[in-house]
């Protein structure tokens, strides 16, 4: 959407899609990269058409540019929302959408099994704003009635959750904070729009750290937000003031990812799917956390709202921590690193990434333990993963 200093958002025309400007039989097949910080204007006239809601005029590449644009867009079709919003990342998207629907006496739920970035970010800083904060379990979100009081104004959860991926009744967190006036926010990052989309189910707001799945290829960081048009509006002014928005290169490059996302998450789907069932009928793991599984919590429920069940998959080393360093260091095909949703397998020891620094108690509200090993499973051959996860656990 175009924007004006004013604060008001008009919606994209077509043309920003188009291509329009380019000389005639020059129409680019892709959206070019608007790498501009600011936009010229002919006349007073020009400016002032600008300034009364002329969709195809801009001003400055932090309030919308036509590359950037292009990325909302197909997002929001992904999701099934009216308007989206790309960010410099997904902790950008996080604290965007908190700080931009939340005012002091205000309480945020928030599930205890959130990501660990957004649980310091609650902790650390929202609270210091006067802002109150309820920490809720899965098993709590299973009754979202129980949770809400008088001072609620957003309830924030993740599904399927950051590394046990357990699953949230999303339709009935939904109806449940639309009676009580309160906006429902999803962290869709693990699942995709591919697997599960939220908006349909009546979930208020859906973010999306777009670093993973959504560009898929390990080479951008960016976030993303999707919703009610209303909704989008409000947190566009608070992204226009916190500065978050995403470069129009990496914007491209989001873009370019999302024409793939379909068919890389079928493959990471079946590769995580024939993982997890291998790693299941090992007796060299503890346990698999894959809502896939008939054995997984919450595996009925995952398969009423979601397509698929995800590329990402958990299991609990035998030996605890130790036992789960031991694997962690042998492996081979698949890489030791941060983040997940790209096309390489990565394994991470999440006490030591996403849910570093917190304390027992934390990690037993997030149903974490110090053994467990979360893998992202990439699109290389599952004969070759499953061939190193063998050499890695014997």
């Amino acid at each position: 959407m175009t924007n004006d200093p004013t604060g008001r958002r008009k919606p994209e025309t077509e043309a920003v899609h188009r291509g329009e400007g380019a000389p005639v039989g020059a129409a680019p097949l892709t959206t070019p990269i608007y790498a501009t910080t600011t936009f010229r204007f002919d006349s007073t006239a020009d400016f002032q058409r600008y300034l009364g809601g002329d969709a195809e005029r801009y001003i400055y590449s932090r309030y919308a540019n036509p590359t950037i644009q292009t990325a909302e867009a197909k997002l929001a079709a992904l999701e099934g929302a009216e308007a989206a919003l790309v960010l410099s990342s997904g902790q950008a998207a996080t604290t965007t959408a908190l700080f931009g629907l939340l005012a002091s006496g205000d309480e945020l739920v928030v599930s205890s099994a959130s990501y660990g970035g957004t649980l310091h970010l609650v902790g650390d800083h929202l609270s210091r704003f006067g802002v109150g904060v309820r920490y809720a379990s899965t098993d709590e979100l299973a009754r979202p009635e129980s949770l809400l009081t008088a001072r609620t104004r957003v309830l924030w959860c993740e599904s399927p959750t950051n590394p046990t991926l357990r699953c949230v009744d999303l339709a009935r967190v939904a109806s449940t904070c639309r009676a009580a006036g309160v906006v429902s926010v999803v962290d869709n990052t693990f699942a995709s729009p591919i697997n599960q989309r939220p908006v349909t189910l009546g979930i208020d707001l859906v973010m999306h750290s777009a670093t993973k799945y959504l560009n898929g290829h390990s080479d951008v960081t960016a976030g993303a937000l999707a919703g009610g048009r209303t909704l989008i509006d409000r947190l566009w002014g608070a992204r226009k003031l916190m500065g978050g928005v995403l470069d129009p290169m990496a914007a491209h490059a989001l873009s370019r990812g999302l024409k793939t996302l379909p068919v890389r998450v079928e493959r990471h789907n079946e590769n995580a799917r024939r993982v997890a069932e291998w790693l299941e009928a090992s007796s060299l793991v503890a346990r698999v956390f894959y809502p896939g599984l008939p054995s997984h919590p919450d595996h009925e429920l995952a398969r009423r709202q979601m397509t698929g069940f995800g590329g990402m998959v958990c299991f609990e080393a035998r030996g605890g921590f130790e036992g789960a360093c031991r694997f962690y260091d042998r492996i081979s095909l698949i890489q030791r690193a941060a983040s997940l949703g790209g096309v390489e397998s990565l394994c991470s020891l999440p006490v030591l990434t996403s849910q570093y620094g917190l304390s027992d108690e934390q990690l037993a509200a997030a149903g974490v333990t110090r053994g467990m090993v979360r893998l992202s499973i990439g699109l290389e051959h599952v004969d070759d993963l499953l061939a190193d996860l063998a050499q890695a656990l014997g």
